[in-house]
Formats: C-alpha cells, structure tokens, sequence
C-alpha cells in the first residue's frame, strides 16, 4: 500500500515529517505565503507553502512536517512542505468545490458528476448511503440470514405489474428485472433466511423527485414466520441497525449535512389499512402521497415516531403472491412502512403452498404457464415465509432532507437521462 497519512490521523503525528495525498481542494497565494488545502478521503489538510501552487483539483503528494495550528482543520498543518504534482485537470470544474454549499443547478450537478460528487456535501450523502447499506447486512447477517446474488436479465415480464425493459438477448425478448422477489422466494427453500443488495429497473414515465428507472432495492425474505408480523419485526431490527451503522460510519457526513438521525421505536407503531382510511377520510383502495403525508404526522403527533407501519392492504392492490388475512381475506398479510411521509418498504407474507398459486392466478384470470419456472419452487415442500424491499436512494433522501433522489444517487436514471 502506498505510504501516506490520512488527514483525519494528522495529530498523531504532531511534530514529525510525513506525507500526505489528495486533491487540491483550495489555493490561497499571498505575498509572502501561500495556503494549500489538500482534499482526501477522510477530511482536508492545510499545507503552508512559499511556492506557486498547482490549481484546484490537481493531484498532489505533500511531504511535510506536522504543527499544531488553530486556523487549520483539525487544529494541525504541514509546515515546511514538498509538493510533487502527480496530475493537473485540463480544465476548471463546472463549479467552486471548495464553497461550503453547492453552488450549481442540479442538472448541472448531475451532467458533470463525477467531478461534481468530489463536492464534500454531495459525496456525505453518498456516505451516507454507504453506511446504510453496511448496517443493512450487518444486521441480518447477525439474525442468520444469507447475502445472495440473482440474475438481473429474466425471460419473462411477469414479475409486477410495473412496465419493463426489454432487451435482445441473443436474439430472444428477455427483460431487465423490476425485482429479486422470485428468486429470493426460491433461495429460502436453499438457506431459510435470504438478502440481496442489487439494482432493479422499473420503465415506468414517473418524471417525479422519488422515481428513478433504475435504483438500488435492499431486499431480504425469512422462512418459518408465523405471518406478516415477524417479518415487520426483522424489518424494525434492521432499520435500527441501518441508523446505528450511519451514526457509527458517517459520522463526518451527518455533521457536514446538519442531520440527526431518528430514533426507531422498540416496536414501530402500526394501522391497519382501513384504520388510515378512517383517519384520512378516504374510500380509496390506495394511499394517496398526500395521505401518506398525514398519516406520518399523525404517527410522529400521536405516538412520538417518524415511522409507522400500514397493514392489511386490499388483496387487489397486492402481487397474486401475497398472502391473504384468514380472517379478512380480502385483506393482505402486507405492509409498508412510512418514514416521513414517504412509503419506504413494501413486504408481506406470502403464499407458500402451490395450490395456493394455482388459485389465486385462476382469480385473476391467469394460468401458470408463464410462471411455471417461478412455482416450480413451491412444488417441493416451501414453509410460509415473508420478506420486504426497501429502496435506498428513498431511504437516503429522507434520511438527509434531500428534496430529490437523484441529490443522493451518484449516476441516476430517469426519464430523460442515460449519461454520464
């Protein structure tokens, strides 16, 4: 590995020579001295100079010797320093990286990102992200479950009712899957307990700040529930274990975007869907965002949580593979769960017996000739088991108060963009 010292572990090494490596994240050329802020992964380093200093964003290796001062970040700097320039940019970032907020539109943000996500409270969200997901394994590796990885081109389109996109897969139609749920379904029946962290491609004409064609689904599925309740149980382990891994990892970031993360209540509150109807003076068989809104600050008011589970929603807003409520079987066995006015996560249980398939697509007008290699998975003995999808760019959004999903995803696409 190469030899060098991160900003963050610059007190360490207080009053010895040693070098540092980065970007230019500022120049400030005086008279009789210049200032040189060097960006790396963990923070900046001021370097003080009595030299002509390469722009910003060259690439720079800076041998100094370390001294505490209190106009420096991190309360130390390099005196007496070195600087070898490893590369120069051909031309000036499309914005000042060096300003505390980001000082351009969003699509220009976007159309130069990968010079523009190097901006320090861009890349938090980002980090932010990171950990998250770090969390979301920790935690269900801890409660036994087993990290998967499912094909991403599918033969059939028969996943959701969501649109799809196709490809040439030479020379047969297959599609870019809108979810690992078949598959992560079938890995139960290998491992009992299952997670996949993966993209999944939704070709639906949302030009909404929560709707992306493609985005990052944190999925899990259990075995040997006795219904949609133990599955909202891990759910709630693993959102808490998601906070506590950004607390733990993105620490920085939470500071630099002024974000305190919420605390997740021992057990989240709960409605049952004709319960937020009630509440929201609605007959529709869905949520409507604006009552998903009110239904958020009605949990937050009534019962101190920024998260709430809905449950029970009507079977003919479900996937066929959702298990109805015995008592009220026009009633599901699922949930999502709101944060902050947003449905975040979608799960449920599911059916597990093949008979059960066979009727309920008869219900909805549908043979098993195109699903016979999905519930082929049921014709060997499954147990009832459950799970949930939870997106992160939405997960990350409201997490940092960014109005937009594509503020906190690195290369979205949407409606209209492809590139970079």
């Amino acid at each position: 590995m190469i030899s060098r010292v991160m900003s963050a572990e610059l007190a360490e090494h207080a009053g010895r020579r040693v070098t540092i490596a980065g970007w230019v994240h500022r120049r400030r050329q005086l008279k009789t001295v210049s200032f040189l802020l060097v960006r790396d992964r963990t923070g900046l380093t001021q370097a003080v100079a009595a030299c002509d200093l390469p722009p910003e964003e060259s690439v720079v290796r800076v041998t100094g010797t370390v001294a505490a001062s209190g106009r420096a970040p991190g309360g130390y700097e390099l005196v007496s320093p070195e600087v070898e320039v490893l590369a120069e940019p051909d031309e000036a970032p499309p914005f000042d990286l060096y300003r505390p907020v980001v000082g351009a539109s969003l699509p220009t943000v976007l159309d130069h990102a990968p010079v523009a996500l190097r901006h320090p409270m861009l890349r938090a969200g980002l980090e932010i992200s990171a950990a998250s997901v770090a969390g979301f394994r920790e935690t269900l590796d801890r409660l036994g479950f087993t990290e998967i990885h499912t094909p991403k081109i599918v033969g059939s389109a028969t996943e959701s009712g969501a649109n799809v996109f196709g490809i040439d897969y030479f020379g047969r139609p297959a599609y870019l899957a809108q979810s690992p749920q078949f598959y992560k379904q079938a890995m139960v029946g290998v491992f009992e307990r299952v997670y996949e962290v993966g993209p999944v491609f939704r070709a639906e004409p949302h030009d909404t700040a929560r709707h992306l064609a493609q985005y990052t689904s944190l999925d899990a599925e259990m075995g040997f529930v006795r219904d949609h309740r133990d599955v909202m149980a891990a759910l709630r382990e693993v959102v808490a274990g998601m906070l506590e891994s950004v607390r733990h990892r993105a620490a920085p970031a939470l500071g630099l975007l002024g974000v305190v993360p919420p605390d997740v209540p021992a057990e989240i509150p709960a409605v049952h869907f004709t319960e937020a109807q009630r509440l929201t003076s609605s007959d529709e068989p869905d949520l409507a965002p604006a009552q998903e809104r009110w239904l958020s600050e009605w949990a937050e008011r009534e019962h101190g949580s920024e998260f709430l589970f809905v449950t029970g929603y009507p079977m003919s807003k479900r996937p066929f593979y959702t298990h109805p409520d015995p008592a009220r079987p026009a009633y599901s066995n699922g949930f999502d769960l709101l944060f902050r006015g947003l449905e975040l996560v979608t799960g449920g249980q599911r059916l597990h017996r093949y008979e059960d398939y066979e009727r309920a697509l008869a219900e909805r007008g549908e043979g098993t000739a195109a699903y016979e290699g999905y519930l082929q998975t049921f014709r060997y003995g499954m147990p009832p088991h459950g799970g949930f999808a939870l997106g992160l760019e939405r997960w990350t959004a409201r997490l940092t108060g960014a109005a937009n999903v594509r503020q906190v995803t690195a290369f979205p696409r949407d409606l209209h963009r492809l590139s970079p």
